[in-house]
């Protein structure tokens, strides 16, 4: 009775998701189709540089149950306290703070602006299952100052939180604007959020004096089994008052990708202040090289565009790859030393630490 019970619950939970899911993946025709863009196709679209993997995802699970993932130390992930107090107090110049995962809250001046805002204690379409928060949150999304820009790199559970961006659309003071991907500006319609402004790679637009630019990545989008590759996934630069920032969003490392980039942001800014360079979710290598940075690309990335400073993100929050959550820490320290990069120029924030950048 009891397990009958607890069954039907689930099902009446999971099958109208399931339902819509069904119904989305038989619409599968891309509405922002252009022949003209190497990265679109009639479904979605795609890496011009290095294909994402489609297989080994159910090889790679099958190792991963049959001869574990091996230990982790979270605690070793440093934490400081957040002081919300100062984040609501603007200021001039740019502040950065490290939420955890890929989630950082960017002031220039008196904007705020925040990246893939996850809040929620699990990475998962569902909060009682999926991968777990591995250190705590030490700011609520409630104690930040209220939210002008957020950007979204793409769909996937750690980066779009539905949880958090419904709080978000919901702020005193009214909605921030979303930036996002083509495509990903149909799950806010879908949920009655706006403003919600969508770019392809290098499309550009403005909000609150902030020029922002969106730039490729070597990735995959995927938020159900029916959907995958069906949005488009990026990085954005930022432009303002003579401080610019680019937060790379996710990606693997491509020679083709890092040309096209150096080169496009060479023309567009004299050099790049501050970069949020994703340093985690790296193995196993076999699986996970196309689409993710290992520490060594993260810091290669870092000299070829040639960054002023860089901080390391998505990491020291969820596992979602086999690594530890704390290993991008050794692994940063050796991949610097190894390129003849000075320990100042490529760092690791604590959770929850804010350093002032300008």
């Amino acid at each position: 009775m009891i397990v009958a019970a607890r069954l039907r619950s689930i099902a009446r939970r999971v099958l109208p998701a399931l339902v819509v899911t069904l119904a989305a993946g038989c619409a599968s025709v891309n509405p922002d189709y252009d022949a003209q863009r190497v990265h679109h196709t009639p479904n979605g679209f795609r890496n011009p540089y290095v294909k994402a993997p489609e297989e080994g995802f159910w090889e790679w699970q099958w190792q991963r149950l049959r001869y574990g993932v091996g230990p982790q130390d979270a605690s070793r992930v440093p934490v400081a306290a957040t002081d919300a107090e100062l984040l609501r107090t603007p200021a001039a110049g740019v502040r950065a703070t490290w939420v955890g995962q890929s989630t950082v809250l960017l002031q220039v001046g008196a904007v705020n602006v925040l990246t893939d805002p996850n809040f929620s204690q699990r990475a998962s379409p569902l909060q009682w299952i999926g991968p777990a928060r591995q250190v705590p949150l030490t700011i609520d999304l409630a104690q930040l100052p209220r939210i002008d820009l957020v950007l979204i790199s793409d769909n996937q559970y750690d980066h779009l939180d539905a949880d958090s961006i419904a709080a978000l659309a919901a702020q005193p003071g009214g909605a921030p604007v979303f930036v996002v991907p083509l495509g990903v500006e149909r799950w806010f319609q879908q949920r009655g959020i706006a403003p919600v402004r969508r770019l392809d790679w290098w499309e550009r637009t403005t909000v609150a004096g902030i020029e922002i630019v969106m730039t490729p990545t070597q990735h995959w989008s995927q938020r159900t089994p029916f959907d995958r590759d069906e949005a488009l996934w990026g990085g954005y630069l930022l432009k303002s008052a003579g401080f610019t920032a680019w937060f790379v969003g996710d990606t693997g490392y491509a020679p083709e990708l890092v040309d096209d980039l150096a080169s496009h942001l060479a023309q567009l800014v004299p050099q790049v202040d501050f970069a949020m360079i994703p340093v985690g979710c790296y193995e196993p290598r076999w699986f996970m090289q196309p689409v993710h940075m290992n520490p060594l690309e993260a810091v290669r990335l870092h000299r070829e565009i040639k960054a002023r400073l860089s901080m390391g993100v998505d990491w020291g929050t969820f596992r979602l790859c086999d690594e530890p959550v704390e290993q991008p820490m050794a692994d940063l320290a050796v991949a610097r030393r190894t390129l003849g990069i000075a320990d100042d120029a490529f760092v690791l924030f604590a959770i929850g630490e804010t350093r002032k950048l300008r």
